[in-house]
């Protein structure tokens, strides 16, 4: 999974003509090491979905223009649109995303 770096890299990203989803995180979020333990086999599941990971402590303007207000979310866009939006809340477990990503 891509790290994003640089608003450039995540701008390039999200303006991908494919579903591309984006999990904002930060190092320090109980729940994002939770989601670390099953996204993998997800992301392996998904190949047909580009996919990035972007520090919300990092790019604090990009996680308020999503309207990102827990962490870890998970955003899909196609485009530069944003499609769909997994709040925090309910990004607890792997069924919880699968069932995010079957309904794109």
């Amino acid at each position: 999974m891509k790290q994003i770096n640089t608003e450039q890299e995540y701008r390039d990203q999200i303006a991908e003509d494919q579903l591309t989803v984006g999990i904002f995180t930060t190092s320090w979020c109980p729940d994002c090491k939770r989601l670390n333990m099953f996204i993998d086999e997800i992301t392996e599941e998904n190949q047909d979905k580009k996919w990035f990971k972007i520090d919300k402590d990092e790019f604090p303007d990009l996680a308020e223009e999503q309207t990102v207000m827990g962490i870890p979310s998970l955003l899909v866009f196609k485009n530069g649109k944003k499609l769909g939006h997994l709040h925090s809340a309910n990004a607890k477990t792997a069924d919880q995303v699968r069932e995010f990503l079957n309904t794109l």
